[in-house]
C-alpha cells in the first residue's frame, strides 16, 4: 500500500476522499497525519487531535474486500483486525461495538467507514500518546510506522468476515 506521510492536515479522511474523487491516487492508498486538526468521528462527531497519535485514513477497492463481507459489516470487520493487531503486541484494547476502541472504561478512538466510487476509505484516530480530558491512550508504546505495517499485513491476509 503507497503511503502519504504528512505533517498537519485538517482531515486525513477529507483528503484521502478528494485524491480518490479526482483521480489523482488509485486503492490501496492510505493518508497519515503528525497533526490532525479536524477530524471526523462518527455520527457528525469530531476527533481531536493531539500529537503522536494516529490519524489514519485507508482506502481499498471494493473488489478486493473478503467475499463473505458485507459492506453493513466493513466498520466493525476492520475495527477487529486493528484490535487484533494492538493484542498481538501486547495491549489489552477492547473493541466496543461496532466501532470504538478502549482502555479500560476509556475511548482511545475509533473507525468510520465510507464508499467512494469503488473503494472503501476507512478512517481511523488512535490515541496512541496524548488523550483529551476523558479519554484515555493505548497501553503500548509503539511506532506508528510498525502498528501501520502490521496492520496492513493482517489486512492482505483478507481474511473472511465469517
Amino acid at each position: 500500500m503507497q503511503i502519504l506521510f504528512l505533517d498537519r492536515i485538517d482531515s486525513t479522511q477529507l483528503h484521502l476522499k478528494e485524491l480518490l474523487q479526482s483521480k489523482k491516487v488509485l486503492s490501496p492508498y492510505a493518508v497519515v497525519a503528525d497533526i490532525q486538526t479536524a477530524g471526523i468521528g462518527s455520527r457528525d462527531n469530531s476527533w481531536t487531535g493531539l500529537s503522536e497519535n494516529l490519524f489514519l485514513s485507508f482506502s481499498f477497492p471494493l473488489t478486493t474486500l473478503p467475499k463473505d463481507l458485507k459492506l453493513e459489516s466493513s466498520s466493525i470487520y476492520f475495527s477487529y483486525i486493528l484490535k487484533e493487531t494492538l493484542q498481538s503486541l501486547n495491549s489489552d484494547v477492547w473493541l466496543k461495538w461496532p466501532n470504538d476502541f478502549y482502555m479500560q472504561d476509556k475511548k482511545i478512538g475509533g473507525m468510520i467507514t465510507n464508499i467512494v466510487g469503488n473503494s472503501i476509505v476507512c478512517g481511523v484516530g488512535l490515541n496512541l500518546k496524548n488523550a483529551p480530558d476523558g479519554f484515555g491512550v493505548l497501553d503500548i508504546d509503539i511506532d506508528k510506522k510498525e502498528l501501520l505495517n502490521n496492520y496492513f499485513a493482517n489486512l492482505e491476509k483478507k481474511v473472511l468476515w465469517k
